[in-house]
């Protein structure tokens, strides 16, 4: 991803998703699988979509660029979809300058797919065709590809599929408490090995 602020606003771009390239594992309506997304499955999704939206960690609230405003620039090349996005944001383009954007990831729907079975590793699904809803920048969640899939019902029809998971709440751990027993007989005896 990268990053670049100018006169009218924060210019980023970089590869939403790189074809054939395994994912984390993700919950898919197919349970846990690792997941891959097919070449041409973004171009064609591009040629089939009206507007497509960006948000940020899939809040759909608010929209921070779009295709049909001309500050979304979406397409597929030969290593995965790229994206090229004008925020005139203040907020987002504060946490850019920041560093606090980690990454891409997407929404999808009407997923066109073929799960193959792995003796020693969950299931490989691969997406064939896919609907891309929209776009989003990922602040506080963890991108899922390379970037796991949280699914969300968008209504009463849709199943929509996001691509980035919540972090992991950070655990802290006690150090173990110092011994009772005086080791520095031991300590004298390994200082003495080392002169020798």
């Amino acid at each position: 991803m990268k990053i670049e602020i100018r006169a009218d606003g924060a210019h980023i771009s970089g590869y939403v998703n790189v074809t054939e390239k395994k994912s984390r594992p993700v919950i898919t309506p197919h349970g846990k699988v690792v997941e891959e997304i097919e070449p041409r499955a973004f171009e064609q999704a591009i040629s089939r979509a009206g507007n497509i939206t960006v948000t940020v960690d899939h809040d759909n609230s608010h929209v921070y660029a779009s295709t049909d405003e001309g500050t979304l620039k979406l397409y597929e090349d030969n290593i995965g979809l790229h994206a090229d996005v004008l925020v005139t944001d203040d907020t987002l383009i504060d946490l850019a300058k920041k560093g606090k954007v980690k990454g891409w990831s997407f929404g999808m729907y009407n997923v066109r797919d073929e799960l193959e079975r792995r003796a020693d590793d969950l299931p490989l699904r691969r997406i064939k065709a896919l609907d891309l809803d929209h776009i989003t920048l990922v602040v506080r969640k963890s991108p899922v590809y390379s970037a796991t899939s949280v699914e969300l019902r968008a209504d009463a029809e849709v199943d929509l599929e996001i691509r980035s998971t919540e972090e992991a709440p950070r655990v802290t751990v006690d150090e173990p408490e110092t011994p009772a027993y005086d080791n520095a007989p031991f300590r004298a005896r390994l200082e003495a090995i080392k002169k020798h």
